[in-house]
């Protein structure tokens, strides 16, 4: 993803021949022939994606926003269709999606690149949608203590679309509110309109 750090699993480097190991082991016990050319480096590919996917371990996600700004502004800020591509922790099937970030400063804002790395930091990791949806919202109110958070994160899930009930297209729509956000209908409704397409 451009613009945003890689995240890389020292992990997974550091059991690169155990995972291989273990990757060429699942796919003989579902009755592939694990040395037929396409095959062959699937072990060492499966790894080096496995560093990737996962780069969150890597990071606390409560240190990625990093230095805020003392700044007298006190309106809304929305950065909105952030990409973001994750691991079901149920199934460790992909699901992927965008979230929408908005919060109301009281004296200190954030780096907006930084919500971009909040996100990664987040869902590169085995996850669920919900507990994404809060994690950003709640980082983000311990960080900068603003008046309000809201986050919305929708998510196409891959164990909902190829397998189980087929149901291709269907997305899921999660959405965590904090502070004023939580008390104040009119500042939801403006959230939600300016992040709609």
């Amino acid at each position: 993803m451009a613009g945003v750090k890689d995240y890389l699993n020292s992990k997974v480097s550091d059991n690169r021949e155990k995972i291989e190991y273990h990757v060429e082991q699942i796919l003989k016990l579902i009755g592939e022939d694990s040395t037929r050319e396409g095959l062959l480096e699937t072990p060492a590919r499966v790894t080096r994606m496995y560093e990737e996917i996962f780069g969150g371990y890597e990071v606390d996600p409560h240190d990625v926003l990093g230095v805020t700004f003392d700044e007298n502004h006190e309106e809304l800020v929305i950065v909105k269709d952030i990409v973001y591509y994750s691991q079901c922790e149920h199934h460790m099937a992909p699901f992927f999606g965008k979230v929408h970030i908005g919060y109301i400063p009281s004296g200190k804002i954030v780096g907006l690149s930084k919500m971009a790395r909040l996100v990664e930091a987040v869902t590169r990791r085995l996850q669920v949608q919900e507990r994404i949806t809060s994690q950003i919202a709640d980082i983000l109110a311990e960080a900068v203590g603003p008046h309000g958070v809201m986050v919305v994160v929708e998510g196409e899930h891959l164990c909902m679309c190829s397998r189980g009930v087929k149901k291709p297209g269907s997305k899921t729509v999660t959405s965590a509110v904090r502070g004023s956000f939580r008390e104040n209908p009119a500042q939801r409704a403006e959230f939600l309109s300016l992040v709609k397409d």
